[in-house]
């Protein structure tokens, strides 16, 4: 190349720069439309890989379907019923082993449970740990009043404290949470949705409750695909960084390009669907038949729940 008068243009010898710095070597601020292709891709992501969970060949992906709903059933019947702490942390320790037997990580199990667990059952349970709220042995007093505060009608005390049976009650209800949720989360990981479908479908569950569901599951990533491409597309076509305020106008752009997308999708889907003789009924390619496993499986979830509510009635 020397020899022939050619040589490596400068630009091409420089670093490549990175696409999250700036000119002046400050890192440059994620944008809103950034942030929601990534928030979009790990939501596909997730979808792809917990099908694949449910493909595994684990402890609960061998059960039949329709055995695995009654257990589960089961199991948050007792559930409610069980007043001890202690039974309920155990049921909870029982739903990660199942989950590492299923091979199901219990990194991404654990995670994926109490990723929505405090923020539903905070806001319940925060004010319920008061003696305002209920009143009970004090544990730690917050403030000292001095004397009696009332609020209007009512008679908030001298004190603002929480209580030993407010701190009981909080943390029975998140464990119960967690259990409940843990064992439908296994339930939704160790099952293909199909099948699952069709199992709800044997305990006469309604067609039309059915089919919301399935449309709903599969229009949630059809509509996530739709929605990363526009975004790709453009990021793909924006020259340097753009506003805040053109990015929240491209947002709110979307959105109404994306809602006119999905009611002409579904209109189309469901014409589609009518004429190749679409009942409502989900069918799928797997028959479903018990085996000796099933049946045992299905013992051990009964004789687990009378012993679990009978410990609870010896405890308490």
């Amino acid at each position: 190349m020397a020899e022939a008068g050619l040589s490596i243009p400068e630009w091409m010898r420089k670093k490549p720069i990175d696409a999250g710095v700036s000119r002046n070597g400050r890192r440059r601020r994620t944008s809103v439309v950034e942030r929601t292709i990534s928030g979009l891709s790990e939501a596909l992501r997730s979808s792809i890989f917990s099908e694949r969970i449910a493909a595994r060949p684990g402890l609960l992906q061998r059960i039949d379907p329709r055995i695995k709903i009654l257990g589960f059933l089961t199991l948050l019947i007792a559930i409610g019923l069980i007043h001890s702490p202690f039974i309920l942390l155990g049921l909870y320790a029982g739903t990660v082993l199942l989950a590492a037997m299923s091979r199901i990580s219990p990194g991404y199990f654990v995670k994926r449970v109490w990723l929505f667990i405090p923020l539903f059952t905070g806001v319940i349970v925060l004010p319920s740990l008061f003696n305002i709220i209920r009143p009970g042995d004090p544990l730690v007093t917050l403030w000292d009043f001095g004397r009696d505060v009332h609020l209007g009608p009512w008679l908030l005390g001298d004190s603002l404290a929480v209580t030993r049976q407010g701190a009981t009650g909080a943390v029975i209800f998140v464990l119960r949470v967690a259990a409940s949720v843990s064992l439908a989360v296994l339930l939704t990981l160790s099952t293909r949705w199909p099948d699952l479908l069709k199992a709800l479908r044997v305990f006469h569950v309604p067609r039309v409750f059915v089919l919301i569901i399935s449309m709903t599951y599969r229009y949630i990533f059809l509509l996530l695909g739709l929605a990363t491409d526009m975004f790709t597309a453009r990021r793909s076509r924006l020259a340097g960084v753009s506003t805040p305020r053109e990015d929240r106008r491209f947002v709110t752009g979307s959105m109404g390009a994306l809602l006119g997308k999905s009611q002409a999708l579904g209109e189309e889907v469901y014409a589609a669907m009518v004429s190749r003789g679409y009942s409502g009924e989900p069918r799928t390619l797997n028959r479903f038949s018990l085996a000796g496993r099933d049946l045992v499986f299905a013992a051990c979830v009964a004789i687990l729940a009378v012993a679990v509510i009978g410990g609870d009635r010896i405890i308490g």
